[in-house]
């Protein structure tokens, strides 16, 4: 039998601050997978003069998503919760939507950034109540997240500017 049950970790954080940091933490993990989903079909559908560019530019990017949603998981797991684990729940909890597959190739990157701008605010806010909470190893996580999300919209902001 494997049911996923909420675990109690014996840590300093107190036991409801530690399930709201789990949940916005899994909010977060949502918006990686989008983001992931997004790049890995900007990679793939790339077209133009800037195909080569962008094609490696996103395959580095989507690898580092692949190894970092990992991580994202298992720390909402070792704060004692389950971790999203359907499409449908990832949906439901990520502010991001998928790229449109009919604009054009500027239009996709300009949401993509537009996205990791987003995606940097709510981690910025879970780093605040991580803190807030002691929990610092959720902060240092989703600090070195907004610092890659931050890197990466400004490589394709660089990508296309004229």
């Amino acid at each position: 039998k494997n049911e996923i049950t909420e675990l109690a970790p014996d840590t300093p954080m107190d036991p409801d601050a530690r399930r709201e940091v789990a949940d916005l933490l899994s909010n977060v993990l949502a918006d990686e997978y989008r983001l992931f989903l997004n790049t890995q079909g900007l990679h793939w559908n790339v077209e133009g003069p800037m195909f080569y560019s962008l094609h490696k530019l996103t395959e580095a990017q989507y690898r580092e998503f692949f190894e970092s949603i990992d991580t994202l998981a298992e720390r909402i797991r070792a704060l004692g919760l389950p971790a999203p684990q359907s499409f449908r729940e990832f949906a439901e909890r990520s502010i991001l939507k998928d790229l449109p597959d009919d604009a054009e190739l500027k239009v996709r990157i300009e949401q993509m950034i537009t996205d990791y701008e987003r995606a940097v605010r709510r981690a910025t806010l879970v780093v605040k109540l991580a803190e807030t909470n002691g929990d610092i190893k959720t902060a240092d996580l989703l600090t070195e997240r907004v610092g890659i999300y931050e890197e990466n919209a400004w490589m394709l902001r660089a990508t296309i500017a004229s």
